[in-house]
């Protein structure tokens, strides 16, 4: 029996990094998309598209600005003043002065918003019952959820540092 050698490196078994990662982003890319498909499904029947309701239900719990919005979804600042301008030009949220800042107004629901939100908690349970089904249940689901949870977590933490991409941040 007899190992490697101090100047070997041990043979590689299976995808290495690189490959890791492009197959880790080409399957969360199709998550996103299959996800915007349920939730354009969804949000349909209560006059919403998947973006409405999701800036909708940023700030369900407690008015916020267009940049912590776009900070709690992870997307561009303009993505969310763009929507928000559309949800409150149809009734669906107002705009409401900022005491920590002058200049950026808050977002909240207005009541027709939120009735439209909870149109939408009937197909939302009924999809979560299905999906946690096919999941195995709930402890599968919890270690669906970890994973992702822990996946966006360790990108944060390299959003920051010095090898992160140039772009990486934004």
């Amino acid at each position: 029996m007899s190992g490697p050698r101090p100047d070997e490196s041990p043979a590689p078994e299976g995808p290495q990094a690189p490959e890791l990662l492009s197959r880790t982003a080409l399957a969360v890319f199709r998550l996103n998309g299959q996800f915007l498909s349920v939730a354009d499904g969804l949000a349909r029947p209560a006059g919403l598209t998947a973006a409405w309701w999701q800036v909708l239900g940023a700030v369900l719990p407690e008015p916020l600005s267009v940049a912590g919005i776009a900070r709690v979804m992870g997307i561009t600042r303009q993505s969310v003043q763009r929507i928000a301008d559309l949800l409150v030009a149809r009734g669906l949220a107002a705009y409401r002065p900022n005491p920590a800042h002058r200049r950026a107004k808050l977002l909240t629901p207005t009541e027709e918003g939120r009735a439209a939100v909870a149109r939408i908690a009937p197909g939302h349970g009924e999809f979560a019952a299905r999906l946690d089904e096919q999941l195995g249940g709930a402890d599968g689901f919890r270690r669906v959820t970890a994973a992702l949870e822990e996946l966006s977590a360790a990108l944060d933490a390299l959003s920051g540092s010095p090898q992160s991409p140039p772009d990486a941040g934004t």
